[in-house]
């Protein structure tokens, strides 16, 4: 077959145009853009360079078969990526879809550059099933490459519309995924395959939607209102990260913290006394930097990117605005990954601490608080990154040792004048040790006062300047010259040795 110019025109065009129109059409009513759009508002102008365009070119219908992939620039800096074309039936997997798919993922991981996913995909086509699914360059081949590449190059997935069946692993192998409110959802089985297996009566959004992955599951990282807002989160959770395992992430220029921030007085002088350790976070870091991760599950933990004096950091910080600041299990799986994640690409790690500790009732036991905790604790041992530990308030049993305290070999252990560490707070010891002796006490002026001195008693063994002048903390700071402190301590850890332990992994209380 030999094609002049304005036949192989023809063909570059029905391959770019992707489906018919009415799929067009209705794509564009329910907000969404066509990939070929996404690719656009994401990359940098004229930076796009597509690879099997051509594929499944004598098939009818099946432009590109319903996948765009190649490489182009963000911001300057080189990436691969793949769009979902749900113009396309769908956006449904035939064989040649998954092909460049593995194809693209190879590419990234060779090269050492982020590899973007923007997936809006119906699974496989069922007709196509002998071509696509079992064989050695079949759809498992997509998820080997993705977990190979995981923690050597970043991956970063924005969701449109449906990531189905054994398609919703790829934003499950991501590091983030961000999704579209009303339009995205991920699930194994739809609505109809759940019916009929189980007999429950749901819907894909109830089952599957961007709220219920963000909120519930924490699947999904991100709540977006539009596909603009989408790619937005692509664009600034990369700006954060290094190219790949190899390189530190990029540096930027340093921004003061808000002028307004009064570190000192965001703290309540009452432990009972909640305070949000988000408005905390964004008053120590560079002003505007701050990029929280998971903002809607497990609020009882702030995760996030920020910049210190224009360098990246992580920062794991307890939230007592909810439950708290008591780690639960999703808490300890939500810290457990974005320590691994910092951990992999060379981001230092910020804990500011206000724990109580973990959770204890009949109901986290049968969900597995041990092992989750047990997760947590083994990221924080492992994480070899500078890693620094700030007790803002408090640092209770486990939750020291979940927060990075001294014993997990912190960079440096901080105490602000306000922070307390012990086994648990001076009420439930005082209650703990001497439950018989108050109950004993029929005056309730005597038991009163029995309490309020065996609390002292016990305030005054766990004073800050004791645990300083023991060892246990490395510097008591004020809060105005904590940023100071920080830039000081992260800027002498930037050359430490990160080996670990002799050994090829260990056995993750999973």
């Amino acid at each position: 077959m030999t094609l002049d110019g304005e036949a192989l025109e023809q063909l570059r065009k029905r391959a770019r145009s992707g489906g018919a129109d009415k799929y067009h059409a209705a794509n564009a009513a329910k907000g969404k853009l066509f990939a070929r759009e996404r690719v656009a508002l994401l990359v940098d102008e004229g930076s796009f360079v597509e690879d099997g365009l051509y594929a499944n070119a004598l098939a009818e219908g099946l432009p590109a078969d319903g996948v765009v992939t190649g490489t182009a620039t963000i911001d300057g800096r080189q990436v691969c990526l793949m769009a979902n074309d749900s113009t396309v039936k769908a956006g449904s997997w035939g064989a040649r879809t998954v092909e460049k798919i593995i194809r693209i993922i190879e590419r990234a991981y060779g090269t050492g550059v982020p590899m973007v996913y923007l997936v809006d995909s119906a699974g496989a086509r069922i007709t196509d099933q002998v071509d696509l699914f079992p064989g050695r360059r079949g759809a498992g081949k997509i998820f080997w490459n993705q977990v190979r590449a995981s923690g050597s190059i970043p991956q970063v997935c924005a969701l449109f519309g449906p990531s189905a069946a054994g398609g919703a692993y790829i934003p499950a192998f991501c590091d983030v995924v961000a999704m579209v409110d009303g339009n995205a959802s991920m699930y194994l089985g739809s609505d109809r395959m759940v019916e009929m297996v189980t007999g429950e009566k749901t819907t894909l959004e109830a089952m599957g939607g961007a709220k219920v992955h963000t909120a519930e599951s924490g699947v999904g990282h991100f709540l977006c209102k539009t596909e603009a807002d989408a790619l937005d989160v692509v664009r600034r959770y990369l700006s954060y990260l290094p190219a790949n395992w190899t390189r530190t992430p990029p540096a930027a220029e340093a921004v003061a913290a808000p002028e307004k921030a009064d570190l000192a007085a965001l703290v309540p002088a009452s432990e009972r006394q909640a305070f949000d350790m988000r408005r905390y976070v964004k008053g120590l870091l560079d002003e505007g930097s701050f990029f929280e991760i998971q903002a809607l599950w497990a609020k009882e933990l702030t995760i996030g990117f920020g910049r210190l004096n224009g360098e990246v950091v992580g920062v794991v910080g307890n939230n007592s605005m909810f439950k708290g600041g008591v780690l639960f299990v999703d808490s300890a799986d939500k810290a457990t990954r974005f320590v691994q994640l910092c951990d992999a690409f060379n981001v230092p790690l910020l804990f500011l601490s206000d724990v109580p500790g973990f959770m204890v009732g009949s109901v986290v036991e049968k969900q597995g608080i041990i092992r989750h905790g047990a997760k947590m604790v083994t990221a924080i041992s492992e994480a070899t990154v500078p890693k620094i530990c700030v007790v803002v308030r408090k640092a209770y049993g486990a939750g020291l040792y979940a927060m990075a305290g001294p014993g997990f070999e912190p960079d440096a252990t901080i105490a602000l004048p306000t922070a307390k560490i012990a086994v648990m707070g001076a009420e439930a010891a005082v209650n703990a040790v001497y439950a018989n002796k108050i109950a004993a006490i029929p005056d309730a002026d005597e038991r009163a006062a029995f309490v309020a001195a065996k609390r002292a008693e016990y305030e005054q063994d766990i004073d800050v300047v004791r645990l300083a002048s023991e060892l246990v903390v490395d510097a008591i700071v004020e809060p105005h010259d904590l940023r100071t402190e920080l830039v000081r301590r992260f800027a002498a850890a930037r050359t430490k040795d990160r080996h670990f332990s002799r050994r090829r992994h260990g056995v993750t209380p999973v």
